[in-house]
């Protein structure tokens, strides 16, 4: 039982001084969590502290791979619009780039 800090992570050190368990340390070229140390705070907080902080959309994940902090979730914006949006994105720089 242990959560994950995948690539997505950014390195804002939002969530290394919160862990209870001092199991977030500073890596290349993203933060990690020490499986050994990492209780997801089972028994300290309702929520994993390091999730309840991280301002990036993704970045923790659970054993199964799963985002605490899924697509949409910080910013309310529905995944369907942010899939619609990353394709307009995706369109616009093809375009570009051909022209």
């Amino acid at each position: 039982m242990a959560l994950e800090i995948n690539d997505l992570c950014v390195n804002c050190w939002a969530c290394e001084p919160l862990c209870p368990n001092k199991a977030i340390y500073s890596a290349s070229p993203h933060f990690e969590i020490d499986p050994d140390k990492c209780t997801e705070c089972a028994g300290d907080f309702a929520d994993a502290q390091c999730a309840a902080i991280c301002p990036i959309e993704g970045a923790i994940v659970d054993e199964l791979g799963d985002a605490l902090n899924p697509p949409g979730s910080l910013t309310g914006i529905p995944l369907q619009l942010l899939m619609e949006a990353a394709g307009a994105l995706e369109g616009t720089a093809a375009k570009v780039s051909s022209s």
